[in-house]
């Protein structure tokens, strides 16, 4: 761990997520998810060397160990926030995902935003291809398609 500051505690962590949008909420478990993943593989490669008898690898698999610990914490504080806003947890998060179980997907334009109910309750709020297709042929032809680039 570093000498120059210590991680943030879980206290602070989960105030800090009462402000955050549920968009942000779910990002940042799947950065926590990514580090993690990142983060046991380097233990993998230690391993062989810690076992060897290498103790600065013995002690940073042990640090990593005690960091992928507070990370799942983390995660988990994200879920209850998730949670406490009446709102059912999906691991990836993809969309928001109502009370009553209902996912919605946001589909943003320039001009409007507009949310889909996911048809058949699916959860995480994707449209599916032939959905995403036909909403970007309209928004095309609503738009008056040029064929441009616009910067």
């Amino acid at each position: 761990m570093s000498a120059e500051a210590d991680p943030i505690t879980s206290e602070h962590f989960s105030r800090a997520l009462k402000d955050l949008p549920l968009s942000s909420l779910y990002a940042k478990a799947s950065e926590l998810r990514n580090s993690m993943a990142h983060l046991q593989s380097s233990n993998e490669q230690l391993r062989e060397f810690a076992e060897a008898g290498d103790r600065d690898c013995f002690e940073a698999i042990q640090e990593n160990e005690e960091v992928l610990q507070r990370m799942e914490m983390r995660i988990l504080l994200v879920r209850n926030e998730v949670e406490a806003r009446g709102l059912v947890w999906s691991e990836h998060g993809s969309g928001d995902v109502t009370a009553n179980g209902a996912s919605e997907a946001k589909v943003e334009g320039p001009e409007t935003t507009e949310a889909a109910t996911a048809e058949g309750g699916q959860s995480g709020g994707h449209l599916s291809d032939e959905e995403l297709r036909r909403r970007l042929a309209e928004s095309m032809e609503e738009n008056g398609d040029d064929g441009g680039v616009h910067l």
